[in-house]
């Protein structure tokens, strides 16, 4: 799809994320370049999830403009949000056991943010919210996936996609948005940047 929609331009996807590729595969797009952004992701002080994930969408996509000015740059970025708390990505294991342990037996919602820069300078971004309530938990349900490492760089310490599906009691919204791409908006928004 990205060559004929997008006038030849190249489409860069701003992201190392794998799911983030296999989404995109999903629905018939194929980036020209994978370049990860590396930006520091650290929220600002009393920085609400809502604008966090799109702020660092949006730096992502900035970040690699750098290197290719004639490109269609897209960014994304997910954060689970227990309230107004932002839950990172889980990069130990006392981070994963936090996080399980808050969203255990609650409602929390996964925040996505979209990036589409334009060659022309021009930013269009999205915020997708999904709700999602996890079941309670049991004190070895959480010891055994943390053994089994699934939580390593995932926001909140779960991946939806895997052994955490049995985790979920009920969704609200967008499944691939917790994957780590709203794929309906995310379509939409390439579509759209080549019709104006």
């Amino acid at each position: 799809m990205n060559k004929n929609i997008l006038f030849n331009k190249k489409l860069i996807l701003a992201s190392a994320s794998p799911r983030r590729i296999d989404l995109l595969r999903q629905i018939a797009i194929e980036p020209d370049i994978i370049e990860p952004a590396d930006i520091d992701e650290t929220p600002l002080k009393n920085e609400t999830p809502t604008v966090y994930v799109k702020r660092v969408a949006e730096e992502k996509a900035l970040a690699v403009a750098k290197r290719y000015p004639d490109s269609f740059i897209l960014a994304a970025d997910t954060v689970v949000a227990c309230s107004r708390r932002i839950l990172t990505k889980a990069e130990t294991k006392e981070d994963a056991l936090r996080f399980l342990t808050m969203l255990s037996g609650r409602r929390h919602r996964v925040h996505g943010g979209v990036c589409l820069l334009k060659p022309d300078g021009k930013i269009i971004i999205r915020r997708v919210s999904t709700v999602v309530t996890f079941k309670r938990l049991s004190e070895q349900e959480i010891k055994e996936y943390i053994l089994s490492e699934e939580w390593h760089g995932k926001a909140g310490g779960y991946a939806i996609q895997g052994r955490a599906a049995a985790f979920v009691k009920k969704i609200n919204g967008s499944y691939s948005n917790v994957v780590g791409l709203p794929l309906h908006e995310t379509k939409n928004i390439l579509c759209g940047a080549v019709n104006t």
